[in-house]
């Protein structure tokens, strides 16, 4: 017969890698409801809040956007990319109400480096949020991902930005 390791469950279980933790706080009751809801439905506390998101997700709609965009469900397909510079940028270019502080802060400098986007495109015109995506150059936005956000930080100089072919160098402050 063969010995399992202690204390690890034999088959069954779920299968899928969780990348993302998440802590929240409920109140006493609305835990014991959790729980109890999580039995009836023969899962574990965490599968039952997962399942409750996606479940309660459509009904959430959003304010701004493009009107054939008009609940999460939807929008997760144009926002979610599983890299988090073109996750950001895509939320800026299509919900820029939905930003953060620091999320702005690292938008307005995005805009501002012209090796990001295709030549003669001014990105702080107004233009459709679908032109926009199409001229800002995606493999070089995640190529200087880090360095753009530290840049926004505050923890690094302007100069450690990439410039456009042929632009002089900024010097160091």
């Amino acid at each position: 017969m063969e010995k399992r390791a202690r204390g690890r469950p034999s088959g069954g279980g779920s299968k899928l890698n969780r990348t993302e933790t998440v802590t929240i706080r409920l109140d006493p009751k609305l835990r014991y409801l959790t729980e109890l809801a999580a039995r009836r439905q023969r899962r574990t506390v965490s599968s039952f809040i997962e399942w409750a998101i996606e479940h309660a997700l459509p009904a959430v709609r959003l304010e701004e956007g493009p009107p054939e965009v008009t609940d999460l469900d939807l929008a997760s397909v144009i926002l979610w990319d599983p890299d988090e510079a073109d996750r950001l940028a895509k939320l800026a270019l299509y919900y820029p109400g939905l930003l953060t502080y620091e999320e702005e802060v690292l938008w307005k400098l995005i805009q501002e480096c012209d090796a990001l986007w295709r030549e003669d495109f001014n990105p702080r015109r107004s233009v459709p949020p679908q032109e926009k995506e199409a001229k800002l150059l995606y493999p070089v936005l995640r190529t200087h991902w880090e360095a753009l956000k530290k840049v926004a930080a505050g923890e690094a100089d302007l100069s450690i930005l990439p410039r456009p072919p042929g632009a002089p160098p900024i010097p160091p402050t």
